[in-house]
């Protein structure tokens, strides 16, 4: 494993399986509301597919701490994955030439620089996800952060930020019934970009990454990795005859 990075830009890790060398690399950049610890599902699974995993609690402060630690944060491939504004945040470091970044996900990127508003809590909710275990983890967790959806997303948000000076590969993963940030606006920020690949997930909300489709959300960051660890310049390893894949179930 690489050396630590001198500065420690992470709140919370998870290592894959003892005895067993890391994977790769992914450091979390949570959005709106949110901190390191709301994305311990995430990190604990892809941790067991053998992904060292990163995050930090406010994004914003990691992309001051994060540039130049990258390179030793671990093993690569070394990919920086962020939700809803650590979507931009991560896009902004990329586009920056990010040192040892190898790739990009990017789930739920805010199309608009507006918020989206919500009568009461569980409406907020709504919003967010249908995942029943998501919903009461978020009702119970006294450092979420209530009512910042209507915050606006970021300067720039509609014109996907720099989006032309990412270099790295992209996985886009985006809910089909997201509201706070549209599909088909999404679909009109990556058009354009040979190196998003998009994936949609059915019945799912903003929260891609913790919605009820939150399985195959990570199985499909995981094909990712492994494509990474490879070289993203061979061809998919799964592709459907069908056209489509199946999954989803929580």
């Amino acid at each position: 494993m690489s050396a630590e990075p001198a500065i420690r830009f992470w709140d919370h890790l998870w290592e894959q399986p003892a005895g067993s060398a890391p994977r790769g690399t992914v450091v979390v950049l949570p959005g709106r509301g949110e901190h390191a610890a709301v994305y311990e599902r995430l990190g604990r699974r892809l941790a067991f597919d053998g992904y060292r995993v990163l995050a930090v609690d406010d994004a914003a402060r990691a992309a001051f701490d994060l540039p130049e630690p990258m390179a030793a944060a671990g093993p690569g491939p070394r990919v920086l994955l962020g939700a809803d504004t650590g979507a931009h945040q991560a896009i902004t470091l990329a586009a920056a030439g990010t040192p040892g970044l190898d790739g990009l996900i990017l789930a739920g990127l805010p199309t608009t620089g507006t918020g989206a508003t919500a009568e009461d809590w569980e409406a907020e909710l709504d919003l967010r996800s249908t995942c029943p275990h998501h919903r009461l983890r978020l009702t119970r967790d006294r450092r979420f952060r209530r009512g910042v959806l209507a915050a606006p997303a970021a300067e720039g948000a509609a014109q996907g930020p720099a989006l032309d000076r990412v270099t790295v590969p992209v996985l886009a993963l985006h809910g089909v019934h997201d509201v706070v940030s549209p599909l088909s606006e999404a679909r009109r920020v990556y058009s354009g970009f040979p190196g998003v690949h998009l994936v949609t997930l059915a019945g799912t909300r903003h929260d891609v990454l913790n919605d009820i489709t939150h399985r195959t959300a990570a199985a499909t960051v995981v094909l990712f990795l492994e494509q990474l660890r490879l070289s993203p310049e061979l061809p998919a390893i799964a592709v459907s005859d069908t056209g489509y894949l199946t999954g989803g179930v929580h």
